[in-house]
């Protein structure tokens, strides 16, 4: 049986719009072997070098290389050669890499003695920018590498929010959602990191106050495989001292409206924290939740309200 819609007010909202930061069914997948980079200059020419005067760059925020992606690529590279070159700077005695480190680790395994490059002037800001914007296209950072990201962007190059989400084509949002997840105790960004956490539960566990509050509402989702919402559950049940060891049946909220439950979701996204819509028949309240002075701000800025 098909679950009762909303009221025209929030169902129009919701009509036809995927939620933010989905991909849409008909999106092309993206290419193997092209890699997003900065509009060259009519004067870039590409050129060969020998592949061992190429280093990787030590701004480069990805840490992690899958192993099968990178022998898939090689694979692919020893058919059709590398189309795409890879982007550099010149160090005087070495090359260091912009752009294509998956290119430049694949073509190690192949034993390729040369590859295309193109030089170009980069600065430390830019090459770290850069970096980041063909990582953050092609979806290549896990959460944490990209909250990283952002940090170094802020700390070394004393960049505010606001400016790191116009470099990276990210809302300001999406940046502060990131960067709390450095909050977390670094057990739990291993975690994330690894895929043993998905942001929403990152999210929902940084409602938390002492890192031992944190670490046992992370072991406890990971060994029972809680979904989010049963995260909420057993956080709530932690900030008023209520025991954490339930079955996991007894964590399993009530049932939702799924557009409700859809809404909510969106605004989690947004807020980066705890979000509940109480809607009927047209009327409702939204309530979000925060945890300290700062985080208060935090939202305020996100709906507009200036402190003084």
């Amino acid at each position: 049986m098909a679950k009762p819609a909303l009221g025209r007010g929030l169902g129009a909202l919701l009509s036809g719009a995927p939620p933010a930061g989905r991909p849409t069914a008909s999106a092309p997948p993206a290419p193997v072997l092209s890699s997003p980079v900065p509009a060259t200059d009519t004067l870039e020419r590409v050129q060969r070098v020998a592949l061992g005067r190429i280093r990787p760059c030590s701004f480069q925020p990805r840490k992690k290389f899958s192993e099968e992606a990178l022998r898939e690529l090689a694979d692919s590279i020893k058919e059709q050669g590398i189309v795409q070159p890879l982007i550099v700077r010149d160090r005087g005695d070495y090359f260091e890499l912009i752009a294509g480190e998956r290119r430049w680790r694949a073509s190690q395994l192949l034993g390729l003695a040369e590859v295309p490059v193109i030089v170009r002037q980069a600065d430390d800001r830019a090459v770290l920018e850069l970096a980041l914007i063909e990582n953050l296209q092609r979806e290549n950072l896990n959460p944490i590498e990209e909250a990283h990201g952002y940090a170094q962007l802020i700390e070394q190059f004393q960049l505010k929010q606001e400016e790191v989400a116009t470099k990276v084509g990210k809302s300001r949002a999406v940046v502060t959602n990131a960067l709390r997840l450095l909050k977390l105790v670094p057990s739990i960004q291993d975690a994330v990191r690894d895929g043993l956490l998905s942001v929403g539960h990152a999210k929902v566990i940084l409602g938390l106050a002492t890192e031992k509050q944190q670490k046992t509402a992370a072991e406890r989702v990971i060994k029972d495989g809680l979904n989010v919402r049963q995260t909420e559950v057993l956080v709530t049940r932690l900030q008023t001292g209520g025991s954490a060891v339930k079955t996991p049946g007894a964590l399993t909220p009530l049932a939702t409206d799924a557009n409700v439950a859809d809404v909510e979701n969106r605004l989690r996204e947004r807020f980066g924290t705890k979000v509940r819509l109480r809607y009927a028949q047209g009327k409702g309240s939204v309530e979000i939740a925060f945890f300290n002075d700062d985080d208060l701000e935090r939202i305020l800025q996100i709906v507009g309200v200036k402190v003084d």
